[in-house]
């Protein structure tokens, strides 16, 4: 649109992003987040190799609750049996293995994708990946926690899965800039993702008040330090909703997210390794 003085002014057509992949300079920025994704997908994956070689194979088991008849009292009770196991160590490295799959994705076969949609203020292959990636995140803390029930578990994970995927209709239904925001998929994924760190908070004080204080320190340094650190995913999707300071730009808003998400996962990674599956020497 031409304005009267002859100038070119915005349009509901004009994207969130103020930048133009056709010129040089944001070009070259483009260039620079996929060698960062490049990047990001070694980090990851070395991470994970090194926990699958080094980790000793922790096997924790996964229960299910189920009624038993106790013919000596004739009532009917719940009980929690063994359902499978899982290797620690796997469960660990599996989430840096889902992010270095999909910053390698990003940065190879879906390059010119995530420069368009980039260029529309979004980027859902960040959700899709934090759905699985940052859901079984939250598995880790919660059998961490003493939490080992399967269907509890598969509910907290599909609670983070909500969470994120809520990110991603933030973002698609505020596509376009405009002051109208439409705040309701974050509230809806606030709620959803706050669930799961109550139900973990309930699980420890459990363990706490049964134990007399006697829970390993690591596991509560664990939950306080991932749960703040996914908060801060939290707090720069405002940042940029609210244009505040260099989130006004969304590429600086996306290598916050791309940061963020390589150091919660790291620091989730080795606080388990060093405090339950380090290898024996």
């Amino acid at each position: 649109m031409t304005s009267p003085d002859g100038t070119q002014t915005g349009s509901a057509e004009t994207p969130a992003s103020s930048t133009d992949a056709n010129s040089p300079v944001d070009a070259s920025r483009y260039r620079r987040l996929r060698r960062w994704n490049a990047v990001m997908a070694v980090i990851h994956f070395l991470q994970g190799a090194l926990m699958v070689a080094l980790a000793s194979p922790v096997r924790w088991p996964i229960t299910r609750t189920r009624y038993e008849f106790d013919p000596a009292t004739e009532t009917i009770a719940p009980i929690s049996v063994e359902w499978a196991e899982v290797t620690l160590p796997l469960l660990v490295a599996g989430f840096l293995f889902v992010s270095a799959l999909a910053h390698a994705t990003i940065a190879t076969l879906r390059y010119d994708s995530y420069v368009a949609y980039l260029e529309r203020g979004m980027n859902p292959y960040r959700w899709y990946e934090y759905a699985v990636s940052a859901s079984l995140m939250i598995v880790v803390v919660a059998m961490l926690a003493g939490i080992w029930d399967g269907g509890t578990l598969v509910a907290l994970f599909g609670l983070v899965a909500v969470m994120n995927l809520s990110g991603l209709l933030m973002e698609s239904r505020n596509e376009f800039a405009r002051e109208d925001v439409d705040w309701s998929p974050y509230v809806v994924g606030t709620i959803a993702g706050l669930v799961p760190w109550i139900v973990i908070a309930i699980a420890i004080a459990g363990s706490l008040t049964a134990s007399g204080g006697n829970v390993p320190d690591f596991v509560l340094y664990i939950y306080v330090s991932i749960f703040l650190f996914f908060n801060c995913f939290a707090l720069t999707m405002i940042f940029q909703y609210r244009r505040f300071w260099r989130w006004e730009d969304y590429l600086f808003g996306e290598k916050t997210y791309i940061l963020l998400s390589l150091v919660a996962k790291s620091l989730l990674a080795w606080q388990v390794y060093f405090g339950t599956i380090t290898s024996p020497v």
